[in-house]
């Protein structure tokens, strides 16, 4: 890995004004806050990736959650798809703890590391195609720097698109016909393999589309994949 180069990439992430319409909603909502967190400062900026920079496994989600990452300053800490997922990622043996609530509340990733396909928070939760695109970039560039992953699980369909999309960046076009997202699904990529989950959104995990159970296979499979290299 080039010395620097993750770090590098957050501070250019951080400083990223690309997209008008996601730079007046995050900072808007930074401004007004939730009731419940009106004692809080918000981070209000884009959210780079973090985890453990030998990862073999890299977690891709949608975009940061107005109130959670777009508060915390970092990607699903703070909401409850984070709840789910992180304590999924400890079950699997990829965190130290189950929660995360801060930036500072000693979470540590090993194997795993975890990101956004856009880095702003947007409105309800639908990024535009131009916005998309315009973070396209800084996943190519993290995956480039995190040399040893081999998995990308994809939380929901948005997530597997973009997936497709970085990896083609990469020179590993998707194969034909093009994978369809699914929970479970899976697609061999150049080197990677890509895994479908559902988002662990409210939507889904209080009507029982996705259960822990369902995610922990998700994780429990990626594990089994990375170590195959």
């Amino acid at each position: 890995m080039k010395p620097g180069g993750l770090a590098v990439l957050e501070r250019e992430v951080v400083s990223c004004r690309r997209c008008p319409r996601l730079v007046a909603w995050r900072e808007e909502v930074a401004r007004t806050k939730r009731a419940a967190y009106a004692s809080e400062d918000y981070w209000g900026k884009p959210l780079p990736g973090f985890g453990d920079q030998r990862a073999m496994v890299l977690v891709l989600g949608l975009a940061p959650a107005a109130h959670g990452g777009n508060r915390t300053g970092r990607i699903f800490t703070g909401d409850r798809s984070g709840d789910w997922l992180f304590a999924a990622l400890w079950r699997a043996g990829f965190a130290n703890q189950p929660t995360s609530v801060s930036r500072d509340d000693g979470l540590r990733l090993t194997g795993c590391y975890v990101t956004a396909a856009v880095r702003c928070a947007p409105p309800a939760n639908r990024p535009l195609p131009a916005e998309r695109d315009n973070c396209l970039p800084y996943l190519v560039a993290e995956l480039e720097l995190l040399a040893e992953v081999r998995v990308v699980v994809s939380l929901g369909g948005f997530a597997w698109d973009v997936a497709l999309r970085t990896l083609g960046g990469l020179g590993h076009p998707a194969p034909r016909p093009r994978p369809r997202f699914g929970h479970g699904a899976a697609a061999t990529v150049g080197p990677y393999t890509l895994l479908g989950s559902y988002h662990p959104s409210q939507q889904n995990t209080f009507t029982g589309r996705l259960t822990q159970a369902m995610l922990d296979d998700i994780f429990k499979r990626a594990r089994e994949l990375a170590a195959q290299g």
